[in-house]
């Protein structure tokens, strides 16, 4: 998979840029703030309609734009699509394919398949569980993309029970209350066991790529682990959780029963926090080396090792579930090899190489292995990027600090 030609409109901070792109590794090369993060990220965009660097979309329309449009030539193989994407800031976001009628963006997804790591990414280590559960469900939404609504469908009924919880707390509880109550149970159960299937079916893929990436790029000896930990485990038993590994309608339907039997145990702490405490939206992952966590406890090249294993896990999940020829995903280094030392630098240009085709942003060109510059852009600014011969060199700015609007 791979993409011959990207335009952007009026995103971010570009009001126009025509970009060529070649099979195999590209380059953007330019000082920190000019915009290279913006080009992979608004590739990104078109694959997931998410930003790896903001939650909202309208940072993405360039100031004092009504929309910004991303567009791309795609092939899969033998096969090829125009894709468009216009972001509408505050209205329904619109896409088109091969220039036909507008539809729903959430219609473009899965023709699209990228991986994406860049710094923000340490946050899967140290940050939110709200960062590692995103992990799975984004990774879940790319394999297959009708998990979107499923996740969606989650979030409405959650917001309706937290609304009465809320009711709850200020009118006081009535019989009415546990009647309405017990209906948003069942639907949360039912929507939450479709959520945590998509999250176990993907995590189970997950686990041995994780595992065998960190060891390539660390040269560890190391086992990488990943454990689920759901919020259950506060108010309900190991039994209570078995059968979490089942698939199919007899595996969901246990998970929804343990599901409702959790909400019931949780029914007193709820209505005293007016929040729902069980479910999805709750979990965590819970990272490892061998038995020892990763976050609080692992050096600063480990922890990186890992967030880059989960990456590249990711990458190969997506090619197991795909093998056929042009089915790779677009893989993104976003300003990663500035944070590695030569040897894991040395090892991630070794696995990244499979890629069909590899976009990389870099502020120096040496931190950059040489076998990965056959196909380099220098990004002087918004309005002036140009492609460069590999042998030309770029001025060390490693001291220069990112903008708030590029980077």
């Amino acid at each position: 998979m791979r993409l011959s030609h990207l335009t952007l409109q009026d995103y971010r901070s570009y009001a126009e840029a025509q970009i060529p792109l070649s099979p195999g590794p590209n380059v953007l090369l330019g000082y920190n703030g000019v915009g290279k993060t913006n080009v992979v990220e608004a590739v990104g965009y078109l694959s997931t309609l998410a930003s790896h660097r903001v939650s909202q979309d309208a940072p993405l329309v360039r100031h004092g734009a009504e929309r910004a449009i991303i567009r791309a030539q795609a092939h899969r193989g033998s096969r090829e699509a125009l894709l468009e994407v216009e972001i509408n800031p505050g209205r329904a976001n619109r896409a088109r394919i091969n220039r036909g009628a507008a539809v729903r963006a959430s219609d473009v997804l899965g023709v699209l398949r990228t991986v994406l790591f860049a710094p923000e990414d340490l946050e899967l280590i140290k940050g939110s569980p709200n960062v590692r559960r995103r992990l799975l469900d984004d990774l879940a939404v790319q394999l297959r993309p009708a998990w979107g609504s499923v996740r969606l469908d989650y979030e409405k009924v959650l917001k309706q029970r937290n609304a009465l919880l809320k009711s709850i707390r200020y009118e006081g509880f009535t019989a009415t209350h546990e009647s309405t109550l017990e209906v948003w149970d069942h639907q949360l159960a039912e929507a939450g066991a479709r959520v945590l299937q998509a999250r176990f079916e993907v995590l189970e893929a997950l686990r041995p790529h994780v595992a065998e990436a960190y060891q390539q790029l660390s040269g560890s000896v190391r086992t990488a682990k990943m454990r689920y930990q759901s919020s259950l485990d506060e108010f309900a038993g190991e039994e209570m959780r078995q059968g979490t590994g089942q698939s199919g309608a007899a595996g969901r339907e246990q998970l929804a029963e343990q599901l409702r039997s959790g909400l019931g145990a949780a029914r007193r702490q709820e209505r005293e926090r007016a929040t729902t405490l069980v479910g999805p939206h709750r979990d965590d992952l819970h990272f490892s080396l061998d038995d020892v966590p990763v976050k609080g406890y692992a050096s600063h090249g480990e922890t990186w090792s890992y967030a880059l294993a989960l990456r590249l896990a990711g990458y190969r999940v997506m090619v197991d579930d795909d093998p056929s020829e042009g089915g790779r995903p677009v893989l993104i280094l976003d300003d990663v090899f500035a944070e590695l030392d030569a040897r894991r630098r040395r090892r991630l240009a070794e696995l990244a190489a499979e890629a069909e085709q590899l976009l990389i942003t870099a502020a120096v060109d040496d931190d950059v292995p040489e076998a990965l510059r056959a196909h380099a852009f220098r990004v002087e600014s918004v309005d002036q990027l140009s492609q460069i011969s590999p042998a030309e060199e770029l001025t060390d700015v490693s001291d220069a600090q990112p903008t708030d609007e590029s980077r």
